[in-house]
């Protein structure tokens, strides 16, 4: 007879995000302010609907259980189902899912998209467990949520260390709780799946591919060129490794990368894929990689570069660190990645700012391509998934481009009023209940 003794996962410490909450309050109340922002909506879309916080047992390889504490909050939805990531990270707790759920929020409105905005995961690092117990973990929580995420209700997506294997993981649990005759309609419950589990072909690249989008968008406003171009990426996961492979192939030049493990410069350019490949073999980590050199990661962000490319987490460039840069344009990979007073440095030093929503929103964009997909049971092919990718990242870049002209504002305040007032639209249209 097995033994089970039950203990709180002590493996990870907790290591909350400061500051992001009141970083997006910020943002939100100063387009909110701009816009003249309907006093009870702004009551409305300053807090979140649903907080769901789960606690549940998984029995670990050699035989013992862990207790993990899994979040979702559900932001807003009155534009549509509630839409959003699902990472798994030691920083994960509810005050980053409720600044992370607002996020998805304005960036699914800003994309024209018929979705609201959501955000959780479960508080842990993935790298001391193995693939039975991230499967194990990943199941139980899915079982947790239950009814609280659902393909016309809240749609979880991909994130921070969290994979198409994830969502393979989800979907399949989702589907086998529900009656026999309803599980292949249920295959929409989460974005960001395989290919063969029907997933959207393109789906995996489509967050750097955006991100990569904004970049030569912002250059053919500027008549820049991006051949010869200096670049910096700091996370090298598959935001980071996509915006680097396109903007590679344009003839920009890699010159640093930072990652979780260390910093790593190369002035006369870094091979995107050399370094992938050797990322892959040396266990995600880029140090010591033997065509650049390590370099201290505090001095990443004072490299000599053109174009900065945050695709990491959030709050990365801040006051302490942003006189350093010598970017002239940064571009948002991660959500909430340069905190309000970093933003006021950079502005003021006459950097642009391409914001984390209007920046990253290929991945969403992507996710609704691949909702429909499920939907209505087509199979869409890759020339045509990045051909629509393209179209929809053209119409939400130049519109917030030409209201930041015509406002005299910064992108990621027109990218926030633009947002906002969709909503709000909603609202003044369908009145509140009752």
């Amino acid at each position: 007879m097995t033994t089970i003794t039950a203990k709180l996962n002590n493996k990870t410490k907790k290591a909350p995000v400061k500051g992001m909450m009141e970083n997006v309050m910020q943002q939100f109340n100063t387009a909110a302010d701009h816009i003249n922002l309907h006093p009870n909506i702004r009551k409305i879309l300053s807090i979140t609907n649903n907080e769901i916080v789960v606690h549940f047992p998984v029995k670990m390889d050699n035989g013992e259980v862990e207790i993990f504490t899994g979040y979702r909050v559900q932001h807003n939805n009155a534009l549509g189902p509630y839409k959003g990531g699902l990472r798994y990270h030691p920083t994960v707790d509810i005050d980053a899912a409720r600044a992370l759920a607002m996020w998805m929020t304005w960036k699914t409105s800003l994309a024209g998209l018929p979705y609201g905005g959501g955000k959780g995961g479960i508080q842990l690092d993935p790298s001391i467990y193995s693939e039975g117990e991230l499967e194990r973990i990943t199941r139980r929580f899915t079982f947790a949520l239950a009814d609280n995420i659902g393909p016309e209700h809240d749609i979880p997506a991909p994130d921070v260390n969290t994979n198409s294997q994830t969502m393979a993981w989800i979907a399949d649990t989702y589907m086998s709780t529900r009656p026999p005759a309803e599980r292949t309609a249920n295959q929409h419950v989460v974005t960001g799946k395989p290919d063969g589990s029907g997933g959207l072909e393109g789906r995996d690249r489509a967050t750097g591919y955006g991100v990569f989008l904004n970049i030569k968008f912002w250059a053919k406003r500027n008549n820049e060129i991006l051949s010869g171009k200096k670049f910096i990426v700091q996370g090298f996961g598959n935001v980071g490794y996509w915006a680097s492979h396109f903007l590679e192939k344009e003839g920009a030049k890699l010159v640093a990368v930072q990652d979780a493990f260390g910093s790593i410069e190369n002035q006369n350019g870094i091979s995107v894929e050399n370094l992938f490949n050797y990322s892959i073999a040396n266990n995600g980590s880029i140090v010591s990689f033997p065509e650049a050199k390590d370099i201290a990661s505090d001095n990443f962000y004072g490299t000599d570069c053109d174009i900065c490319i945050p695709a990491a987490l959030g709050n990365q460039i801040t006051e302490t660190n942003a006189t350093n840069i010598k970017a002239k344009l940064i571009a948002e990979g991660a959500n909430g990645p340069t905190s309000v007073e970093g933003e006021k440095i950079l502005l003021q030093r006459g950097i642009t700012i391409i914001p984390d929503i209007l920046c990253n929103s290929g991945g969403v964009v992507g996710s609704y391509f691949e909702w429909l997909q499920n939907r209505n049971g087509e199979l869409w092919q890759l020339d045509e998934v990045m051909a629509k990718l393209d179209k929809k990242m053209l119409e939400s870049f130049n519109k917030v481009y030409e209201y930041s002209e015509r406002e005299g504002m910064d992108l990621r305040t027109a990218a926030f009023c633009i947002a906002i007032k969709r909503i709000e639209k909603a609202y003044v249209q369908r009145g509140i209940f009752p």
